[in-house]
């Protein structure tokens, strides 16, 4: 009998997807305390949880049979991924599950804006008539500025369009052509920002996106921009928005998520009467609440029962021989794509991979589903995974080549990566160590010797005496530590790249002081 512990509320719908398995006992025990699940947690094979339950590692060290965690919705902030993946525990999610959902709150926010429709409400309760008080806008003919154009952004747009407005979206992977498909206009983020009257966000929260709209970000906006939030609290900075709706920068905000939440009581946010504020319901409808139920039953149903992998977070769907033979390249494709992405500039046009040495005799489309979530890793965050990284792609029209050749290159077993962009094209080789360790040994022309590794700084510059010594001496003043560094020129004198890596992160500041440097042409920060 395979145990299946069920530790946050789920709808009928979905337990009962699971109690119809005679080979399944579902044990629904909710509102445990960490010490609770960690005492019970080691008789059961597969974990379905909500937002509430924590799996920490110290769960995760405690689960001697878990085989599977199953995440009824998008986030995995409450999993520890990487201690699931070191045992061996497939962690999935269900990042389709809510999408109408969040698109309609962020529409009905829009809407609701537009018309003061609470203000009023509250108004006429009281019973007062102030009809000139809650004069509204209208929504046709208006720009409507998308960051993240996702499903949730995707959704939103349709039914921006059904009311004659304007759609701009920006999203670092959409290819143009898609986009202009859709009736969708594909712009830079500035100017999203200087055209929209409305800017509604839909990306994760990422240490890229945190505060991407702020005071600087304000002064671009035409006066009367209305700001929606129904994706993460964080990504508006929150004490900028009241500064620039007090100016009259912002004639409202309508914001579902928040940097702290419970939204706190003494919010200057909710005391504004301009701004719409909702308990993040984004996900809060009878249907999300029953779809994400079915897809989590489903998918760890499916697994457990030997019929396949889907929406998996940690895991590329691998027979175990192949898994284990193919386990360092599928980090190393990761690795490959994480940094390809951070490296280049533009909108991702097309892919081409190739593989070459005795791993092309296996099917390597497990490596190419890693490789495109390394690409995506860093902007979508948990929205992608390894199941869901290659439709993601082509969604976005990122054309995907694939070629694979027995015959060695100068490096056995290589994972090579051509990027291209609407603004060039980057190469990236991939290989293993003797101790199969990832290693990068060429970017572009430039041959080099990188572990890509946690924080690392790049950097082009003109090949020249005392750089290095002038990097060092810079980075020291900043407290950063320097634990490995690799070279790569194409001839004496010529232009060249630097790859550091670091033991912290490289802040704004100091890569701007860095790019001031004496022959430094451009630095870049990258974490894998």
């Amino acid at each position: 009998m395979i145990k299946i512990l069920v530790s946050d509320p789920l709808s009928d719908e979905g337990l009962n997807i699971l109690k119809e398995v005679k080979e399944f006992q579902v044990d629904v025990k909710t509102d445990l305390k960490p010490g609770e699940l960690k005492k019970i947690i080691k008789d059961y094979e597969a974990l379905l949880v909500r937002s509430a339950t924590k799996v920490t590692e110290d769960i995760i060290k405690a689960a001697a049979k878990l085989k599977v965690v199953g995440r009824a919705g998008v986030g995995l902030d409450n999993v520890d991924l990487n201690a699931a993946t070191q045992k061996g525990i497939i962690v999935m999610n269900t990042p389709a599950g809510n999408t109408i959902s969040t698109a309609e709150h962020a529409v009905s926010m829009i809407l609701s804006l537009s018309r003061n429709i609470p203000q009023a409400n509250a108004s006429t309760r009281k019973g007062e008539w102030k009809r000139s008080r809650f004069m509204g806008v209208e929504l046709y003919g208006k720009a409507l500025g998308i960051v993240g154009f996702g499903r949730i952004g995707r959704e939103v747009a349709k039914r921006a369009l059904s009311f004659g407005m304007r759609v701009l979206a920006y999203d670092p992977f959409l290819s143009r052509d898609v986009a202009e498909s859709l009736g969708i206009k594909v712009v830079e983020l500035k100017e999203l920002f200087e055209q929209s009257d409305y800017i509604t966000v839909h990306t994760p929260l990422t240490d890229e996106t945190r505060h991407m709209i702020s005071t600087a970000q304000f002064a671009l906006m035409k006066k009367g921009v209305r700001i929606i939030n129904c994706a993460r609290g964080g990504i508006v900075d929150e004490q900028a928005l009241v500064a620039a709706i007090k100016e009259g920068k912002v004639a409202g905000a309508a914001l579902d998520v928040f940097e702290k939440e419970p939204l706190p009581a003494d919010s200057e946010l909710a005391k504004l009467d301009n701004v719409i504020v909702t308990p993040h319901l984004g996900a809060s409808t009878e249907e999300a609440q029953v779809n994400v139920a079915i897809e989590v039953a489903e998918i760890v149903r499916d697994a457990l029962l030997g019929r396949g992998i889907r929406n998996a977070a940690n895991y590329p769907c691998l027979e175990a021989e192949v898994c284990k033979m193919l386990n360092p390249y599928i980090a190393l494709a990761e690795k490959v794509g994480a940094f390809a992405a951070q490296l280049v500039e533009g909108r991702f046009q097309e892919l081409d991979i190739s593989y070459s040495g005795e791993i092309a005799a296996y099917d390597l489309s497990p490596l190419t589903m890693t490789l495109c979530k390394g690409l995506l890793s860093p902007i979508l965050k948990e929205t992608v995974n390894f199941i869901n990284a290659v439709s993601l792609a082509k969604e976005r029209g990122i054309k995907i080549k694939e070629a694979k050749s027995s015959k060695e290159e100068e490096f056995v077993n290589l994972i090579k990566l051509a990027l291209k962009t609407d603004k060039g094209t980057r190469t990236i080789w991939g290989t293993l160590s003797g101790n199969k360790q990832a290693r990068i040994v060429k970017i572009d022309e430039y041959y080099v010797e990188l572990y890509p590794v946690g924080e690392m700084i790049y950097i082009e510059n003109w090949d020249r005496p005392g750089l290095i010594g002038s990097l060092g001496t810079v980075l020291g003043k900043h407290n950063v530590n320097i634990a490995a560094m690799t070279f790569g020129r194409d001839k004496p004198a010529g232009k060249a790249i630097s790859v550091l890596n670091v033991d912290s992160p490289v802040s704004a500041g100091l890569a701007d002081k860095l790019k001031k440097m004496e022959n430094i042409l451009t630095v870049k920060g990258i974490k894998v």
